[in-house]
């Protein structure tokens, strides 16, 4: 008597992925007032401290050098918080359960959701510069520095989405997982973002200077003021790394529990 074994099919190396990201990015394009808001707020938030605090901080009118690299990590925050939702959202909408069904990985489907996000928050990004430029913001940075700002930013974005996205996993609902991005939505205030540490109480000057969102905004200004970095931008490559890796991790490992996947 002869046994027939079959195994499902499974898809090639990117095709799962690019099917994801098409997908994301099929959101991404329908939701446009989350797009619209990841890049205004952040820009209010510029023309507020540039225009209302900035000459109370730095009369000379010079305070938009300082507070853009700020900006653009908390543009990037803004529109990273998005990914937790919609993660979230598949979850908890049953489509998850459909996806199962089909011979892809599951890795799949979050390197759709953060890819998509990376490309979104670069755009974004890049409206807010634009902003900057028209209010007076005068980088000094060469073609090269600012291929360098370009690659930072980017994995920065990247490191924060894959974070949002494992939150999305963890969080028990949509409403859960924007609650918890909010609190990382305040990293930026706790740091050199607005204030250089040195102005800030005594007490919280070891948290704002080594916590993540420092050393990469303090590389950011420095390639963009064409000023020296010191060992900042180790610090921001190492930080954005590991969270990279925490995340995946720890994405990968809810994305099993929660899908069923042992």
């Amino acid at each position: 008597m002869t046994t027939i074994t079959t195994t499902r099919p499974q898809l090639g190396a990117l095709t799962a992925e690019s099917t994801f990201i098409s997908r994301s990015f099929i959101h991404s394009v329908r939701d446009i007032e989350a797009m619209i808001m990841a890049v205004v707020l952040p820009t209010m938030l510029m023309l507020m401290f540039t225009w209302i605090f900035g000459n109370a901080i730095e009369p000379d009118g010079g305070y938009v050098d300082y507070v853009v690299p700020g900006i653009i990590l908390l543009c990037a925050g803004f529109g990273a918080s998005s990914t937790a939702i919609s993660v979230s959202r598949d979850m908890s909408t049953g489509i998850i359960d459909r996806f199962r069904t089909m011979p892809i990985r599951s890795s799949a489907v979050l390197t759709g959701h953060v890819l998509a996000s990376l490309v979104r928050n670069l755009v974004a990004t890049g409206v807010v510069i634009g902003v900057a430029l028209l209010v007076g913001f005068r980088p000094l940075a060469s073609p090269g520095e600012w291929i360098a700002v370009l690659a930072v930013v980017a994995l920065y974005i990247l490191a924060i989405t894959y974070l949002f996205a494992a939150i999305g996993l963890a969080a028990s609902s949509p409403e859960a997982a924007s609650g918890f991005g909010f609190i990382l939505l305040f990293l930026p205030y706790v740091s050199s973002a607005f204030v250089p540490v040195e102005t800030m109480p005594d007490w919280l000057q070891p948290i704002a200077e080594h916590q993540p969102i420092t050393p990469v905004i303090e590389t950011i200004r420095a390639l963009l003021m064409d000023a020296p970095i010191g060992d900042a931008a180790w610090w921001a490559v190492a930080w954005c790394f590991a969270i990279i890796v925490v995340s995946v991790v720890w994405g990968a490992w809810l994305f099993r529990r929660k899908a069923g996947r042992r």
